[in-house]
């Protein structure tokens, strides 16, 4: 056949079963990648159309092809329009009664299916694998394949044990059937991860544009108890919906969705929900029933609604690639969508509980590991015999599986895995901190929102260009978050600051702040930011070591365009202003509130001011001050990640003698005890003991 008639025969199928005249930007390529039996990755942004790049060769192939999904919404929702198409599709997971699923498969050893979904933990069930590998399968596809990577997002330890089951449903050893790996969200790292672990053998990578042009970003600074009424008053435009809102917990997802429903139909969706319910909301959502859903990461991955216009984060992302996964459910239909994300310090409290939660001590899983042994054990008994509360059991053991360090059969059933999990898990733990230390990054960016995300995922070229509709690109356009023009009085210290940095090639910060004698932080900091937004500065974060104590700060230095401005050069500078409380009946901002000062932010905590230190508290926190800036260098991060200042000063007051005391601190949780409880020990012996 000639290339030109196997061109026709794609283009046939392309139109006869799925009804497109032609294929979307990269699609023809991977297609013919996988037709012709190669391995492939395939990185491609929400609602570009991966579905298509194994679906379509799975027909052309002929056969079976195996889709091991990870949602069972995801996989009933595609099954559903593969069989409004007409094509013979059957799907095995827990949803589903048993007589269905064992109909399904004789279903599929009788060859009558072109399709068969399957959830991931199906392959651990005894005789499921070797029940597969009795046909030819025409492709595996695994969706959403970023799971499989212990430095993904949203790791899934049974997607992690599909490397070990893929050779036997490959089937021939000389025309294996191909493995397509497809996820929208994955960095360099990851894509890595995802070859690697599936044993792909010589695959194509197809990377392909992570930027979404019709995306604007607003990230603003709000506290807690103010997100849901800015969220009410910002979905009470019809314009804005429909609507999915992002909580960072169960308990917020419900809260949120019962004051939202008082303006638009809308629902709660989680994992605490029993399927019946969360299927309900899913597709009075679909159907355009509910115009507005709350929900926690669980909810998106399903759905495939082209017309959502709005994405709000009521809280801030634990990573980037989660938070670029479920802004991407925005727009797919190609129209301009908002996108919000809110933030303030309590965030960063919240997810140091969870990651507290989710990576729990070390001496937790060395328990776990210590109770188990050869024979296999079933998990209730071991559970029982633990010191170990449900929960922390449950968690020590899940991660002493992922890292090896355990074995779980089927059944139940634990017998003790190697011995160097520990060096997995402490690295993994690490690594999970330092992805949301990124995300605190991108919240303090005055770099557009778009080109910042872009970057994260390795494309450094693209980053280059900015997007033009985020709050950083076109402040005057933002929504939420606004700005004013720059007063007289304000364009004269920017024409002074212009004037100051012109003869030198940076200056500190804090340095170009005393030499303006400005008082006010909040008011130089804003300036700064517009400067930067107008191309007139760029600053960057530099450090130095004094008297063994690692400095921070930030390097200010004149642009080609700043390096021209004079007191006569038109300066349209807009300075951010707070967030806007209401809106006129067009949906425009009305009127402005300035954000909290610094104080009333920590009455709204409820943060109750700690006592002054006396002479052997001031000595230990010096003390903690100079361990604090060696380790915040040693690992690259700044100083605060390591301690706070009111958890350092606090560790001071209290001046702790065992872990136990440590952990009563407030800002001192598990993690961070276990990574750093013995030299803050130390430290604190040390100074009483002079």
């Amino acid at each position: 056949m000639t290339a030109s008639s196997n061109t026709d025969a794609l283009h046939g199928l392309l139109q006869s079963v799925f009804g497109f005249a032609d294929f979307r930007a990269n699609q023809e390529a991977v297609c013919r990648a996988a037709i012709a039996g190669r391995d492939l990755l395939l990185v491609m942004p929400t609602g570009a159309g991966k579905s298509l790049c194994y679906q379509l060769p799975a027909i052309a192939r002929g056969g079976t092809a195996l889709v091991i999904s990870p949602l069972i919404s995801l996989m009933e929702d595609q099954a559903a329009k593969l069989t409004a198409r007409g094509l013979r599709v059957g799907r095995i997971h827990s949803g589903l009664e048993r007589g269905a699923a064992r109909e399904t498969c004789v279903g599929y050893l009788r060859g009558d299916l072109q399709f068969l979904f399957i959830a991931p933990e199906r392959l651990r069930v005894p005789g499921f694998p070797e029940m597969l590998a009795k046909r030819q399968l025409a492709l595996v596809a695994i969706d959403e394949a970023h799971c499989i990577s212990q430095w993904g997002h949203d790791f899934r330890p049974d997607y992690r044990m599909l490397g070990q089951y893929l050779p036997g449903l490959r089937g021939a050893s000389d025309a294996p059937a191909p493995v397509v790996a497809l996820t929208a969200t994955a960095t360099p790292t990851v894509q890595a991860d995802i070859v690697e672990q599936l044993g792909m053998v010589k695959p194509l990578q197809f990377i392909h544009g992570f930027r979404r042009k019709n995306l604007a970003i607003e990230v603003v600074e709000l506290s807690i108890p103010e997100r849901a009424g800015v969220i009410c008053r910002l979905l009470a435009d019809s314009a804005r919906r429909p609507a999915i809102v992002y909580a960072t917990s169960r308990k917020q997802a419900e809260s949120l969705a019962e004051a939202l429903s008082h303006v638009v139909p809308a629902a709660a969706y989680h994992a605490g929900l029993d399927a019946e319910t969360r299927d309900r909301v899913q597709r009075a959502f679909q159907a355009g029933e509910l115009e507005a859903v709350v929900a926690t990461i669980a909810f998106g991955m399903g759905i495939d609604k082209a017309d959502i216009r709005t994405v709000i984060h009521a809280g801030l992302p634990a990573t980037l690639e989660g938070y670029y996964q479920e802004i991407g459910r925005a727009g797919r239909d190609g129209a301009l969508s908002r996108t919000y994300l809110m933030h303030s310090y309590a965030d960063q409290r919240t997810h140091d509980f969870f990651l507290n939660r989710d990576y729990p001590p070390v001496a937790h899983l060395n328990k776990v590991f210590a109770a188990l042994g050869e024979e296999p054990r079933p998990v209730e008994e071991l559970r029982s015999a633990s010191d170990l509360g449900d929960e922390e059991f449950d968690k020590a053991l899940e991660k002493l599986e992922i890292h090896g360090g355990a074995r779980v059969d089927f059944g139940g059933n634990v017998t003790r895995g190697a011995a160097g999990w520990k060096k997995g898990y402490t690295t993994q733990a690490q690594y999970r901190a330092e992805q949301f230390e990124k995300v605190l990054r991108f919240v303090s960016s005055n770099e557009c929102r778009m080109a910042e995300l872009v970057r994260h995922f390795g494309d450094v070229a693209d980053a280059s260009h900015a997007c033009g509709i985020c709050d950083i690109c076109d402040p005057a356009g933002a929504v939420l978050r606004q700005f004013r023009r720059v007063t007289t009085a304000e364009r004269a210290t920017v024409q002074s600051m212009v004037d100051e940095l012109r003869p030198t090639s940076y200056l500190a910060a804090g340095t170009l702040q005393r030499r303006l004698e400005l008082s006010n932080r909040d008011e130089f900091d804003a300036l700064l930011d517009a400067m930067v937004r107008a191309g007139l500065i760029e600053i960057e974060e530099a450090e130095f070591e004094k008297d063994g104590e690692v400095r921070r700060y930030r390097k200010v230095s004149l642009t080609d365009a700043g390096l021209e401005v004079r007191p006569a050069t038109p300066l349209p500078l807009l300075v951010s202003d707070g967030i806007a409380d209401a809106f006129d009946a067009g949906g425009r901002p009305q009127r402005k509130q300035k954000k909290p000062k610094a104080a009333a932010r920590k009455s709204a905590n409820n943060e109750t001011p700690l006592p002054p230190l006396d002479s052997a508290a001031e000595a230990l926190a010096e003390r903690l001050k100079h361990w604090r800036a060696a380790e915040a260098k040693q690992r690259g991060v700044p100083a605060y990640m390591v301690l706070h200042d009111r958890t350092l000063q606090a560790v001071a007051l209290a001046r702790p003698a065992n872990p136990a005391q440590l952990l009563g601190i407030d800002g001192i949780g598990p993690a961070k005890a276990d990574r750093y409880g013995e030299e803050i020990l130390k430290l604190c012996g040390k100074t009483s003991a002079e």
